[in-house]
């Protein structure tokens, strides 16, 4: 059985919005080895249907001599969960529908392989309480943003993490990575 693995770059203070502000500390090649560990043993992308419009303008014309998980990005099949979204024009994507744990929680299975998730706020969020996340990977950034989303909401339920591994890097951000305590 597969395993949901979400990625996500956040502040201090628990911010993981657009991550426009992790420009000012480059992207430590140590990242990417992490990044491409994590993206290397999925067999497909778990997307919201905002962080699918943004991925795709971003992702869909690079190439590997632009970036190495171009790839990954462009070949790899792309699960976007949304009501509204009824077509997906990003080449190998499927729109699944609306939210539905059930349907999120046979994908691994129907791939054969883990899941990999970015950004996605709001799914990510439900995925949580729903306990469907076997990993959260990450990366913490050494600036505090005061304000915006969080990925664990004030309301939501308490849960305890196990540390599965952690790095640090010399532009001062943090690898942890978690997995639900049972």
């Amino acid at each position: 059985m597969g395993a949901i693995h979400v990625h996500e770059f956040m502040s201090l203070d628990g911010v993981i919005d657009a991550p426009t502000w992790t420009f000012d500390y480059g992207f430590d090649p140590k990242m990417g080895e992490v990044l491409g560990a994590v993206t290397g043993r999925c067999r497909g992308i778990l997307l919201g249907r905002t962080t699918y419009e943004m991925f795709e303008p971003a992702w869909s014309t690079r190439t590997v001599e632009d970036d190495p998980g171009a790839p990954f990005f462009n070949d790899t099949t792309k699960y976007v969960v949304s009501g509204t979204l009824t077509n997906a024009t990003w080449r190998n994507s499927k729109v699944i529908g609306a939210y539905d744990p059930d349907v999120i929680r046979s994908l691994p299975d129907e791939i054969d392989g883990d899941l990999y998730v970015s950004g996605s706020i709001t799914l990510v969020r439900a995925m949580l309480a729903d306990r469907l996340v076997d990993e959260l990977h990450l990366f913490v950034y050494p600036l505090t943003r005061g304000s915006g989303p969080r990925l664990f909401p004030e309301e939501a339920a308490p849960s305890k993490l196990s540390l599965a591994a952690h790095e640090s890097y010399e532009n001062g951000v943090l690898y942890l990575n978690y997995r639900p305590q049972a």
